[in-house]
């Protein structure tokens, strides 16, 4: 059975300035901000949350399909769902567009530097959802604003169970359209600061969000999750990981894993274990799409 994701695929172009960032800005002088910086790394990588997430389930072994869109220049990255067994029927490419990039510059204290260039990522609503046969669920990662309403009417209207993940979009709906979205999905993740602004524009606590939900998923990094369900919490801890390499695509990869679990029927406690598993082991690599799973691994 097949598990849809609608949301980006997008080229992160990631580069490392050795200096601290403080050092070369002066307070007085922001009304005419003219720097440079010098990054001796740099590295281009397949991103977006769409493409973390079916990496993810590809590793996991799950039958994926990406809903979402490419540029002109996007056709490496087909390539590459190929070969890592993804469905790329319901990938539209638009060819008069860039792919989606993310440039992010880090300095010596981990502060960033981020410029978002949306491309044909602006115009997914132009891509539906197509034939649900065989489709067990999807999610509704971070997207274009109009492609997310879209696609979640049309999730629900095809009575494909979804989960809502509106990560770095949720500031681009009011109160009303979130609470929407919320009563249209079965599941919602988010991470903490998510959930505090989801709670916030709604109006409405976690208790009384997840009433609305079959289970709402509060992401705490290192400290594991949080579940509710029908108003109450569950606290499932985290996994200590080896190693702490990059965070990049660590959410993206529980959220993969909570898909995995959901589509083979498990209670979400234990779905959302695999995911602690999973985040734990992809903060130890670098990069959102270039992790394996252990062999100890529970499948």
């Amino acid at each position: 059975m097949t598990i849809l994701v609608c949301g980006s695929l997008a080229f992160d172009t990631i580069m490392d300035f050795e200096g601290r960032f403080a050092d070369h800005i002066l307070p007085d002088q922001l009304h005419i901000l003219n720097v440079a910086f010098l990054v001796p790394a740099l590295r281009r990588e397949y991103g977006g949350c769409a493409g973390n997430i079916a990496y993810g389930l590809r590793q996991l072994g799950a039958e994926v399909r990406p809903v979402a869109t490419l540029g002109a220049d996007g056709q490496h990255y087909l390539q590459r769902l190929r070969a890592l067994g993804v469905d790329v029927s319901a990938v539209r490419v638009l060819q008069e567009h860039y792919t989606a990039q993310a440039m992010i510059m880090t300095d010596r204290d981990n502060n960033q530097i981020t410029a978002f260039h949306p491309g044909a990522m602006a115009l997914a609503h132009t891509n539906p959802i197509g034939d649900a046969a065989g489709v067990r669920l999807a999610i509704l990662s971070p997207d274009g604003k109009q492609a997310t309403w879209e696609h979640a009417h049309q999730l629900h209207a095809a009575g494909i169970p979804f989960v809502f993940d509106p990560g770095q979009g949720l500031p681009m709906f009011d109160g009303a359209q979130l609470l929407r979205l919320v009563e249209l999905a079965d599941w919602a993740a988010l991470n903490d600061y998510e959930a505090r602004l989801l709670s916030d524009r709604t109006g409405l606590s976690l208790a009384e969000l997840s009433r609305r939900l079959r289970a709402l998923v509060v992401t705490l990094g290192e400290h594991g999750c949080e579940i509710w369900q029908d108003g109450q919490r569950t606290h499932v801890p985290g996994e200590r990981a080896r190693a702490i390499v990059d965070p990049t695509g660590c959410g993206d990869a529980f959220r993969a894993a909570l898909l995995y679990g959901l589509a083979q029927g498990w209670p979400i406690e234990q779905a959302a274990r695999l995911g602690n598993r999973i985040g734990a082991i992809k903060i130890a690599t670098r990069g959102g799409q270039n992790w394996s799973l252990d062999p100890d691994t529970p499948a």
